[in-house]
C-alpha cells in the first residue's frame, strides 16, 4: 500500500538519506519544512502592521505643513485644501499597502501550513503509520 520511498523530487527525501525515518529525523523534517514555508512571512506581517503607522505620521507632518501655511500668510481655502488633500494620500498609502501585505500574509500562512500538514502525512504514509 503506497510508495516504502519518496519520490526523488519530493521535500521528504532528503529526510530519508539514512534508508527510514526515525522519530528524530521526522521532528527535522518538520521543522524544516515549517521553516522554509513561512520565510518572508515575518516581513509581510511588520508591513502590514507598520504601514498605517507610516501613512500616519505623513498625514500628521503634512498637517504641520498646513498650519505652517496659514500661520505664515494668508492662506486661502484652496491652499489649505490641498494641502490637506496631501496629507489625506498618505494615509490612503498607508492602509492600502497594509491591506494587500494583510491579505497576503494570511493567504500565505495558510499554504504554509497546508504543506507542513502535507509533510506530516507524508511522513506518516512512509513510516508505516
Amino acid at each position: 500500500m503506497g510508495n516504502k520511498v519518496p519520490a526523488m523530487n519530493s521535500f521528504l527525501k532528503q529526510c530519508y538519506a539514512g534508508g527510514k525515518f526515525t522519530p528524530n529525523k521526522n521532528d527535522f523534517c518538520i521543522t524544516k519544512a515549517t521553516q522554509e514555508s513561512t520565510a518572508g512571512l515575518t516581513f509581510l506581517s511588520i508591513a502590514a502592521s507598520t504601514s498605517p503607522f507610516i501613512g500616519l505620521f505623513g498625514t500628521v507632518v503634512s498637517i504641520l505643513e498646513t498650519f505652517y501655511i496659514m500661520g505664515s500668510t494668508k492662506a486661502s481655502i484652496s491652499t489649505i485644501s490641498a494641502s490637506i488633500g496631501e496629507a489625506l494620500v498618505a494615509t490612503a498609502a498607508g492602509i492600502f499597502v497594509a491591506v494587500f501585505a494583510y491579505t497576503y500574509h494570511l493567504i500565505l500562512k495558510r499554504k504554509a501550513y497546508a504543506f507542513v500538514s502535507y509533510v506530516k502525512m507524508q511522513i506518516d504514509i512512509l513510516a508505516g503509520r
